[in-house]
């Protein structure tokens, strides 16, 4: 086993890491979509009882935790209600936050990149819309700042727009780039790719894919053709299969991540425009069903809205809201 990238990520300064909380937590449900919205009047001065914990399993279910996940955290909040150890809002809140972070922290696992799979192949894949060409430049940028040399592979060849956009990212990111003709056969590009990042000793290949919907089977065979390619080239790879998934998608995210699971291996996912949705509870319900690595998360278009998945902090993020000091 070689040296591993991402490390450095993991080393990032204090402020670093506050930043993207501080963003992650100003930016998740917000508006009046808390879970634990004024929830200290609905009490009042009663102690909780069962009326409180419907409410909140209400709320659970509007902000897409799904059914099995909000189950386990309602079984876990009335046991402890039961044994008198929850008697105000705060300590329900404290609650729920620990209950949510238990279901999501053996998913918050970092993408690591190993030195001696040369080149570490990451096959992008998901739906359109979903942010996948933006990602891969937010991760060609994270690898070329841990010193990784990065090539981008623009294998979505229906759009001549997408093929444009990863050459800017390449460019941005100061990574090699390799493309075909809008049209061309998505294998052939990635193969050729492939070729290309050997030749040149290149440590990570980030790989683009069309974005196609997850019911449609012949794109889906597609996709499954890509990866055999891939496995011709180098038996190991790929090294790693992201799926990118726009979290205001709701239910229809987790159908997603069921289907491209089932047709290519998913190992990791991304959730996207978390900033834009009121049910950062997909999040959870992905956790709970599938229990897929979760390696990085989005909260805006900025460099600085993309960060490895915390699970603490996400479950802060998503009970407590802004807090003090950040933008509502």
């Amino acid at each position: 086993m070689g040296a591993m990238f991402g490390r450095a990520r993991k080393d990032a300064t204090p402020q670093e890491r506050s930043g993207f909380v501080a963003r992650l937590r100003a930016r998740l449900n917000r508006g009046n979509s808390w879970l634990t919205r004024d929830l200290s009047e609905l009490l009042g001065s009663r102690r909780i009882d069962a009326e409180i914990l419907e409410e909140l399993e209400t709320r659970l279910i509007m902000a897409d935790v799904g059914v099995s996940a909000t189950g386990r955290i309602l079984a876990q909040l009335k046991d402890r209600v039961a044994r008198n150890e929850l008697a105000d809002s705060q300590a329900l809140t404290r609650a729920l936050r620990e209950s949510i972070t238990a279901i999501l922290a053996p998913c918050a696992q970092p993408l690591l990149i190993d030195r001696g799979r040369k080149p570490f192949v990451i096959l992008v894949v998901g739906v359109n819309g979903s942010g996948k060409t933006t990602t891969i430049g937010k991760l060609a940028r994270r690898c070329s700042e841990e010193g990784a040399s990065v090539l981008l592979a623009a294998g979505d060849t229906f759009r001549a727009a997408a093929i444009e956009q990863l050459k800017i990212w390449a460019e941005r990111s100061g990574a090699e780039f390799a493309a075909q003709q809008p049209g061309a056969d998505p294998g052939a590009v990635i193969f050729d790719a492939l070729e290309k990042a050997r030749a040149r000793g290149s440590d990570v290949v980030l790989a683009d894919t069309a974005g196609r919907l997850h019911s449609q089977s012949h794109l889906m065979e597609e996709l499954k053709k890509v990866r055999r390619v891939i496995e011709r080239r180098d038996p190991s790879a790929p090294h790693e299969v992201l799926l990118v998934l726009d979290a205001n998608q709701g239910q229809n995210a987790l159908a997603q991540a069921r289907q491209f699971s089932a047709a290519v291996g998913v190992t990791g996912l991304v959730l996207t425009k978390l900033d834009g949705t009121a049910r950062g509870g997909i999040v959870i319900a992905i956790a709970e069903e599938l229990k897929l690595p979760i390696r990085f998360v989005g909260v805006g278009e900025a460099l600085e809205d993309f960060g490895e998945f915390d699970a603490a902090a996400f479950a802060a993020a998503l009970v407590e809201g802004p807090g003090e000091g950040s933008t509502p």
